[in-house]
């Protein structure tokens, strides 16, 4: 057997052993990836929250899913040799393909890059339930533009950047002033 066969073998081996564990932490096993070999072997896990939930993935969360996928893989000796244990989240700059990434995108300003070429923008408010013809509605300045996700080569979450309008503080002194000596 080949090495790409054999961690493909081992993958689903990893994924069939670690994903009782996230579903145990109500979360989605997004994918499971075997790289490098001997020493520099990786287990790199992704999870994310459920189709249904709007936000990202809490450090706490991520924290205690890895902490139960370690003991999972310790306990069911699935990987040969060792290997670095990476778990984490898809991240917001992913690109979005598939009707569950485009849900786990609701409310975000987007980027689609259509399959003629085009380019839209727009904040996502829904997608259909209907994977196999699943539909994005997107407000875009103000009005309601539906796409087909078959019509999208890619789509992509844009980052917004929020300033903080106003602040306030308890005490005055907890920030001193330009110049002045804490």
């Amino acid at each position: 057997m080949s090495q790409p066969e054999v961690r493909g073998e081992v993958a689903r081996e990893v994924h069939r052993v670690v994903a009782p564990a996230v579903i145990g932490a109500g979360l989605h096993l997004d994918g499971v990836r075997i790289v490098g070999t001997g020493p520099t072997q990786s287990v790199r896990i992704t999870v994310d929250l459920p189709e249904t939930e709007i936000g990202s993935l809490g450090t706490e969360q991520l924290d205690r899913v890895s902490r139960a996928i370690s003991q999972a893989l310790d306990a069911d000796d699935v990987v040969p040799g060792t290997y670095t244990l990476e778990v984490s989240s898809p991240g917001a700059t992913r690109p979005l393909h598939t009707p569950r990434a485009f849900r786990r995108a609701r409310t975000r300003l987007v980027r689609l890059t259509l399959n003629d070429g085009k380019e839209l923008t727009g904040r996502l408010n829904a997608v259909s339930d209907d994977d196999d013809a699943a539909v994005l509605t997107l407000d875009i300045a103000g009005k309601e533009r539906k796409v087909p996700l078959s019509e999208v080569k890619v789509g992509k979450v844009e980052l917004e950047m929020s300033r903080v309008e106003t602040a306030e503080f308890d005490d005055d002194d907890a920030f001193p002033a330009h110049g002045d000596e804490a």
